[in-house]
């Protein structure tokens, strides 16, 4: 049985994608198992494999794709074939309406001053986060996913940024003493 999916990037992360001297095409064909045809104009990528559809790697390629398009380097996106790793796209009209001023303004509350509060998201959740056009994507596994979304959509609506990051750190905290108690638990502490 034969795979295929279309899938349309943003024009100027077909360059990204194809990578120099299609070495970025090529690993993603080579891990995931499957045969990309990428038009340059349109943006449109042609997923194709014809392995076993019990496979999940031409489902990462999709992935991969779709983060490469959301602006992830392609080191950062290939980290979706890793264990649990899974990619999360949101779309900023839920929290700004259709309001570009607004958009803008949620991005650069998003990204901080050089950086800096998508970095502490990042480094508190253990996820990666790129904020793209419209959107903000985030990669990572399912439990680490689920605070980077929470934190975004905090701070989307509003959140003061010390409140999410206390709240992160606190989750952090939490995860923390749940290993240690199972830790205990298993070596017959008391």
């Amino acid at each position: 049985m034969i795979f295929e999916k279309l899938i349309r990037i943003p024009n100027d992360r077909i360059a990204v994608l194809i990578g120099k001297s299609g070495s970025v095409k090529s690993k993603i064909e080579q891990n995931c198992f499957v045969t990309l045809n990428i038009d340059g104009t349109t943006g449109e990528v042609i997923i194709k494999s014809e392995e076993d559809l019990d496979r999940v790697e031409p489902f990462k390629a999709m992935e991969i794709i779709i983060a490469i398009g959301r602006g992830f380097s392609p080191e950062k996106a290939m980290t979706l074939i890793n264990g649990e790793n899974s990619l999360h796209v949101i779309n900023l009209k839920e929290f700004a309406g259709k309001s570009s001023a607004n958009i803008e303004r949620i991005k650069g509350r998003l990204i901080g001053e050089g950086g800096k509060a998508r970095r502490n998201m990042e480094n508190l959740t253990g996820t990666q986060i790129s904020v793209y056009g419209k959107t903000v994507s985030i990669i990572g596994n399912p439990k680490k996913l689920r605070q980077a979304i929470d934190a975004v959509a905090s701070i989307s609506s509003g959140s003061m940024h010390g409140a999410v990051y206390n709240k992160l750190e606190t989750a952090n905290r939490r995860g923390k003493q749940e290993k240690m108690k199972l830790w205990e638990d298993q070596n017959g502490f008391d």
